[in-house]
């Protein structure tokens, strides 16, 4: 009897599923797939770099080149790889299974912020193929540097911008999904310390990108219109700059470190075959460095003349930051301590970590203080230190989240002679490399320098050692992808709980089905092991009625809006500000989201039942809000400083005062016509509705008609480029005019949805979001028109 073989899928059918997927696991899988790429590129970069600085005086790469690589490797490995693998790779596909939901809060939005991070990394590398070349002005782009360097930073400082608005809506994605669809039972003090990791990490990126925005967008705009706030020709401070910029780079670090820290304990635990040692005491030191997190930035600015009691109070803080991290670090220790051992690959990169970042951590705090930071300062005794932490810290916790999901994630295992092979070979060539770096910093050598004379002593020997350690690297990298490949190929079928796990991703299949779980979870949770605990009761798992699962549509929207935002920047990039191309794209875009939002997300009506009692998007719009009061709060913060150190004169002729209160009349009014619309729907009360959404729409309008005729004189009564005050103005008073129209398109979204019988009584749709939204812009304006109309 023939037996029936499955049906071979295509090329196209595959590409099709992939463009159009809204799975957690399938974004997920492709976020880590895309990180682990951009991790092996730096790599690429790391030994071009290493090859340069083997011997004296070498030719290999002249300077300008050099610098581009270095660039491209610190924001490759930085952005593109650390970031990513551990919070939007694992976490996409891993929180929802830990948490015992279906998917993530908002599906479309997942695979929408997926497509505009891989067109973020595309950004960067392509502006190797424009004229002008790589950036090449350090990851760190600083000014003025980088509004004086090739067009390259074009591409760079869009790629930030669009990464930026990926990352913001992964992090409320994360924390929605958290608050609102973990299993019924499992309160926050029962989630896996990998959940508990991710929601830190989300909420420290969402408090601290401002920073990282407001220097971009700042550097941009110099770039393009000539607009700064940094230049001291007009009274400026390039010293803000790096406040902004620290602002977000620093607490960055921990974002980078914390997802790593929830997948050891997640590791040391089942590789232990224990609880982890001091739960409660883990959870809260993770909420220590997020608080602490943002008090540590200007650690990096010890050398640029500030007070003695700015530099005292940031010494403090860097070197109190060190116990909360210390106590994960003991948490490590002590469960794996008296534990019963199982030396599986996971576990050494555990080992490893414990290792390495402990170095990371004790060199962390030497530069803490001030009289030795003046020494190290921009000496390879950095580049040794943050490579200890990033690189054998974050890196290695990579892997060991990398080897311990993968059964779950490809269905497949690996060869573990491979995998160890890969572990010793980077243990051993990270030691080799970085050790010998420190010594360099001690004998004065500086970070980036592309090359240097023989005669300088200790420096060609410590170097080629350096370099002999990065090829070492390099080949467990080689090792690492055949390990993956052969896996892949002809690895052994994975069970669905290959190493006894106890979290509720190991109930699922290898690789999980599309809706997860078969089975209808209990709603008992003892303690952060339900696996274990269920076992223990023995308690029976019931199959779950198919009549309960509900999945979403599968969407090629969100692929499309990324793709057309990305040719957007492309254009800002590659042509003058503004251009024809940018206003084609920017139409596309819109469109694409107008077809989004009256597209059906599910088949049917499905009721969302959540355990906060908001909805998803009330939850995840929420947290958004977040990093907008962040970035117009740093920006504000800066125009004070500017403004009460008199470096931010007026003009004699200010925009009108008289027009500013008309339009506030508007804005205000705006806030309660959308409030009431909202309370009328709620009412079921349908035309009312429509008609105060209408409103609060033309009202939104008459508010942005009266500022472009308020910008258009002003702009030629006095320029940005000459005054200080007036390029911060347009600056914030031009960004709260885009927030305006962003929330006001949401609001025309609302009401399309509503005339298409979209929008229910019970179904916002984009209402609750966009209203939101609109609150906020309200609130901004009336802080804007204190400090630059009133003031």
């Amino acid at each position: 009897m023939a037996i029936a073989t499955k049906p071979k899928v295509g090329f196209w059918a595959i590409l099709w599923d992939l463009l159009t997927t809204v799975d957690h696991k399938k974004i997920g899988l492709l976020y880590t797939a895309t990180a682990f790429f951009a991790f092996a590129l730096a790599g690429v970069f790391s030994l071009l770099i290493r090859a340069q600085l083997a011997v004296p005086n070498n030719t290999f790469l002249t300077g300008e080149q050099y610098n581009q690589v270095l660039t491209l490797h610190g924001a490759t490995m930085l952005f593109f790889f650390i970031i990513q693998a551990g919070l939007t790779g694992f976490g996409n596909f891993v929180v929802p299974l830990m948490l015992g939901a279906r998917d993530v809060a908002l599906p479309r939005v997942n695979a929408f912020s997926y497509w505009a991070f891989l067109g973020a990394i595309i950004l960067a590398l392509m502006s190797f193929f424009f004229p002008g070349g790589a950036p090449s002005v350090g990851w760190t782009f600083y000014y003025p540097f980088s509004v004086q360097s090739g067009s390259g930073v074009n591409f760079y400082m869009a790629a930030i911008l669009l990464l930026g608005f990926s990352s913001l809506l992964g992090n409320a994605n994360f924390i929605a999904t958290i608050y609102n669809l973990r299993a019924q039972g499992m309160s926050l003090w029962k989630m896996p310390m990998y959940v508990w990791s991710v929601f830190a990490a989300s909420v420290l990126n969402l408090f601290s990108l401002a920073g990282l925005t407001a220097a971009t967008l700042l550097v941009l705009l110099d770039r393009k219109i000539g607009l700064t706030w940094f230049n001291p020709d007009i009274g400026g401070d390039p010293v803000l700059f790096q406040q902004f910029f620290w602002f977000y780079s620093h607490p960055t670090v921990y974002v980078m470190l914390l997802p790593y820290l929830g997948i050891l304990a997640e590791v040391a635990s089942t590789f232990a075959r224990k609880p982890l040692f001091g739960y409660k005491q883990m959870v809260w030191a993770q909420m220590g460095i997020v608080v602490l997190g943002t008090m540590v930035w200007a650690h990096h600015m010890f050398t640029v003349g500030e007070s003695t009691i700015f530099q005292i109070a940031f010494a403090f803080f860097t070197a109190l930051i060190a116990v909360p991290t210390g106590v994960k670090l003991f948490n490590l220790i002590g469960t794996l301590w008296g534990g019963h051992l199982q030396m599986k690959t996971p576990l050494l990169w555990v080992l490893g970590f414990i290792f390495n970042f402990l170095l990371g951590g004790i060199t962390g705090v030497m530069l803490s203080m001030t009289p030795l930071d003046y020494h190290f300062q921009d000496s390879y005794f950095v580049v040794a230190h943050f490579h200890n932490v990033l690189m054998a810290g974050s890196g290695f916790g990579a892997f060991a989240g990398l080897y311990y999901w993968w059964p779950k994630m490809t269905g497949r295992m690996y060869d573990e002679r491979l995998g160890r092979l890969h572990f010793w070979l980077f243990l051993v060539g990270y030691l080799v490399t970085f050790l010998p770096q420190y010594a360099l910093g001690f004998l004065g050598m500086p970070r980036r320098y592309y090359t240097y004379n023989a005669d300088i002593a200790g420096w060609p020997e410590l170097n080629l050692i350096s370099t002999i350690g990065a090829f070492i690297l390099g080949l467990g990298g080689l090792v690492w992808i055949y390990t993956m490949w052969k896996s892949l190929r002809s690895g052994e079928r994975a069970p669905d709980n290959p190493w006894g796990g106890y979290t509720l991703e190991w109930l699922t299949s290898s690789p999980p089905k599309a809706h997860n779980f078969d089975v209808a979870l209990p709603k008992d949770f003892p303690s952060e092991r339900p696996l274990y605990d269920w076992a223990k009761k023995g308690v029976e798992l019931k199959p779950e009625d198919p009549s309960h699962i509900h999945l979403p549509n599968s969407s090629f929207w969100p692929f499309y809006a990324a793709a057309t935002l990305f040719a957007f920047f492309v254009s800002v990039a590659a042509l003058p500000v503004p251009n024809a191309w940018m206003w084609v794209f920017l139409a596309l875009f819109v469109y694409g989201l107008i077809r989004w939002a009256l597209e059906d997300e599910y088949s049917h009506p499905v009721e969302h039942h959540t355990l906060s009692g908001k909805s998803n998007a009330w939850m995840g719009m929420a947290w958004f809000i977040v990093s907008e009061v962040g970035l117009f709060a740093i920006l504000i913060a800066g125009y004070l400083y500017l403004r009460l150190t008199g470096a931010a004169v007026p003009p004699e002729e200010r925009p009108a005062l008289w027009l500013a209160l008309l339009n506030t009349f508007f804005l205000v009014s705006s806030s309660f016509t959308v409030h009431f619309a909202h309370h009328d729907l709620r009412r079921g009360r349908f035309s009312p509705f429509r008609f105060g959404l209408l409103v609060t729409i033309i009202l939104g309008v008459l508010f942005f008609l009266v500022q472009s005729y308020e910008f258009y004189h002003f702009h030629h009564a006095s320029s940005w480029q000459e005054n200080l005050w007036t390029a911060t103005f347009f600056t914030i008073v031009g960004l709260h005019g885009l927030h305006v129209v962003i929330g006001g398109f949401g609001l025309i979204l609302a009401y399309l949805q509503a005339l298409r019988g979209k929008i229910t009584q019970h179904h916002h749709g984009t209402l609750e979001a966009a209203s939101m939204y609109w609150h906020l812009v309200d609130a901004v304006w009336l802080v804007i028109v204190t400090i630059f109309y009133v003031w």
